[in-house]
């Protein structure tokens, strides 16, 4: 890691905790520094000795992905969440897909994918980033969200051809390719680059927010208990009514009338 102020030129930023949040890839705030050709050298010569492991995610990869410098994940935008975090913050799951052409410190995990393509992968990040979803993880949650916690959340597995996956897909897709650096990724999931306006923002979050829990079975009274027991003191008021109108609108009766 180099840790000055002014990197190299061509230095990638190594993300910590800190350097994304929900629906923001790049907050600015970063660990360190570091050198690409080092890096993708260590991460690719460590990469091939965990496939070898049973007990290591790489393992589930073909040995042609593995052996193949290119397919790296740090070369790709990829799911990171936050370990250190706090059923008592503002939020507690705090995931964002982060771009391509970085390192991620242990703080900050990131999610691979032996199966599957980016449509999956905005699905997945649309429901843990929801309220629904972080409700569940307070239950649980101390001071970390480690594998052992996010492996078993329980997340909903709709085909991909119902309505409200396509939806989550289509919001959270669209929510996550905030600039050109996410480009290639949009065109997989077939969304628009830098399509959302910060003002556009909360009306798309609700909408998020009630899409994932029609998926989870949520009713109208549910959300309200899962809204006003979500943090103590927190005005949700506002988001709620959003979440419940969007919640109408979508429910399953309605989508195909």
């Amino acid at each position: 890691m180099i840790l000055e102020e002014e990197p190299p030129a061509g230095a990638w930023p190594v993300y910590k905790g800190a350097s994304f949040d929900l629906w923001n890839p790049d907050t600015g705030v970063y660990y360190a520094w570091a050198d690409p050709d080092h890096v993708t050298g260590v991460l690719q010569k460590k990469r091939k000795n965990q496939q070898k492991l049973t007990r290591s995610a790489v393992s589930a990869f073909p040995a042609e992905w593995a052996k193949d410098p290119a397919t790296l994940p740090c070369l790709r935008p990829r799911i990171a969440f936050r370990d250190i975090t706090n059923r008592t913050n503002r939020r507690t799951v705090v995931t964002a897909l982060v771009p391509g052409e970085l390192a991620l410190a242990n703080t900050a995990p990131y999610l691979v994918w032996p199966v599957g393509d980016a449509a999956d992968e905005a699905y997945l990040l649309g429901v843990l980033a929801s309220i629904p979803l972080d409700w569940y993880a307070r239950r649980f949650v101390e001071t970390h969200v480690n594998f052992h916690i996010i492996n078993a959340f329980p997340i909903p597995r709709p085909e991909r051809d119902d309505p409200l996956w396509r939806e989550v897909v289509w919001i959270s897709g669209r929510l996550a390719a905030a600039d050109e650096r996410f480009s290639e990724w949009a065109a997989e999931v077939g969304v628009p680059v830098g399509s959302v306006a910060e003002d556009e923002k909360p009306d798309l979050i609700a909408r998020l927010d009630a899409a994932v829990a029609l998926l989870y079975g949520l009713d109208e009274d549910d959300l309200r208990v899962v809204y006003s027991t979500f943090h103590e003191g927190w005005d949700f008021e506002g988001r709620l009514s959003a979440v419940l109108e969007h919640h109408r609108e979508l429910s399953p009766a309605r989508v195909g009338a």
